[in-house]
């Protein structure tokens, strides 16, 4: 029977956020090891991501607002569809063509995602997924990734399940995730006032603007949001065309990362952003340009939802403004700065002032979302998102998941976006930018690998 349903006024906002040169779609790949059976990964994706409601649903625009509806001419065909890549057929053919993909519109008339199945690359398969981010956010995508998957090869492809709708609990263990969720939680733990602050918006999205107007700590939040100075202008920054690139690095063991962390009195969030800030250095000084002083703003994500809660489609996340110390050129400065910064963040109302920011301009006009949007978001360089995935092994239609590899989309004129995903044992590091501003993100993420190498050499020239 029909189901339909209002749009979350956030979801609502991420939707209207589509411009021209930056889709805010998430693009996600996942490459499986041989033997795959083309046809069982068709069937597998079909009936496991059809188990959720949303993904049967289009949006149509009435009188009281948005609304997800079922889509009367649904065809599964034309959301699962097989590809080749040109010969070779290797990584660099695969990075062009979900830099093609990326940059590519969802049809409006039907529902916001697609799976392209790459046939034959390196010996198996890779998955190329496009979701819209009014759907779902990245840590609400990884659940469903995780839906699509099994902890062993012989598992059946229907399980008992019933079809769910978009706002009840994703149907899979949230524990999976296990101890990766440190790559998040020990980087960001607010004070009590803020997190509590934070979670009833996250629960009461339309009590935005009550907050908005009546919370002095968030009030002030959103005046210096709205008013910070800008950051260190690179070639970074700059008007994106809409012509899109995308590399991936080589994993890094995070049992290593989690050694060097430790020994340096830090988080595993705080050695990841000091290595990214080394990587950008390393990338404008390699091409001439200055580095002192510079300051490169990222806008971070940070996952709303309870702990104990299980995952709902949807977005629930706020976001922080992180500066990061690119001027820095000793690497253990870089890393102890990061860590004082991520200090005083700790206190921040910021998650809270930009998710209750997301809910009301969902009930405003678009023009006014786009010019809050347009002020807000000149003030940085980068997106960048941190999403914790499970730390065992796991199979897709009987064949073995070798990487995931997914890239944040970009509002307004951002023209790059970094995104970390830890995945069984490794991190996983994915670039999108904009080819006007970065037309190599490989000579950018190939530096994150050395980076953090140099932190484990000055560690044991400590000891």
């Amino acid at each position: 029977m029909p189901r339909n349903e209002r749009m979350d006024p956030v979801d609502t906002t991420w939707l209207r956020m589509d411009r021209p040169a930056n889709l805010m779609i998430i693009v996600g790949v996942m490459m499986l090891a041989g033997p795959v059976d083309i046809k069982r990964i068709e069937t597998t994706l079909a009936k496991r991501i059809l188990a959720f409601r949303r993904f049967r649903q289009r949006v149509e625009t009435r009188p009281t607002g948005l609304w997800w509806c079922d889509d009367p001419h649904f065809d599964i065909a034309r959301h699962i569809k097989r590809a080749r890549l040109p010969s070779p057929g290797g990584k660099l053919e695969l990075e062009r063509y979900v830099a093609d993909l990326a940059a590519r519109p969802l049809d409006p008339l039907h529902p916001l995602w697609e799976f392209q199945i790459v046939e034959d690359y390196e010996q198996g398969a890779a998955i190329v997924a496009r979701t819209h981010h009014c759907i779902a956010d990245g840590v609400a995508m990884v659940h469903v990734v995780l839906s699509l998957t099994d902890d062993r090869p012989t598992a059946p492809i229907a399980r008992r399940r019933r079809t769910v709708a978009a706002d009840e609990e994703l149907g899979f263990n949230w524990q999976a995730l296990g101890p990766a969720g440190e790559i998040i939680g020990a980087g960001l733990r607010l004070t009590d006032e803020a997190w509590h602050t934070t979670l009833d918006l996250a629960a009461n999205p339309a009590r935005a603007v009550d907050y908005l107007r009546g919370s002095t700590g968030i009030a002030a939040e959103l005046a210096y949001l709205l008013f910070m100075p800008q950051d260190t202008p690179t070639r970074f920054k700059g008007t994106p065309l809409g012509d899109k690139r995308v590399a991936w690095s080589d994993p890094i063991p995070l049992p290593e990362v989690k050694a060097v962390s430790r020994a340096l009195g830090c988080s595993v969030n705080d050695m990841l952003l000091a290595a990214v800030a080394g990587a950008l250095r390393g990338y404008l000084k390699h091409k001439g340009d200055p580095t002192k002083g510079v300051e490169v703003r990222a806008l971070v994500p940070i996952n709303l939802r309870p702990p104990a809660a299980k995952p709902t489609l949807g977005n629930r996340f706020g976001v922080l403004a992180i500066e990061l110390p690119v001027g820095f050129d000793n690497p253990l400065d870089r890393l102890f700065e990061v860590r004082r910064r991520m200090e005083v963040l700790k206190k921040s109302y910021e998650p809270a002032t930009t998710l209750g920011l997301l809910a009301a301009l969902g009930y405003a006009p678009k023009v006014v979302q786009d010019k809050v949007f347009d002020l807000l978001l000149s003030r940085a360089t980068a997106v960048m998102t941190n999403v914790p995935g499970p730390q065992t092994p796991l199979y897709l239609a009987g064949s073995e998941l070798k990487q995931i590899v997914f890239w944040v989309p970009q509002a307004g004129n951002i023209g790059m976006g970094l995104s970390i995903l830890s995945f069984n044992g490794y991190v996983h590091f994915g670039l999108i930018a904009d080819a006007a501003l970065v037309p190599d993100p490989q000579a950018v993420i190939a530096r994150i690998g050395p980076e953090f190498e140099r932190l484990v050499y000055f560690v044991l020239m400590q000891e």
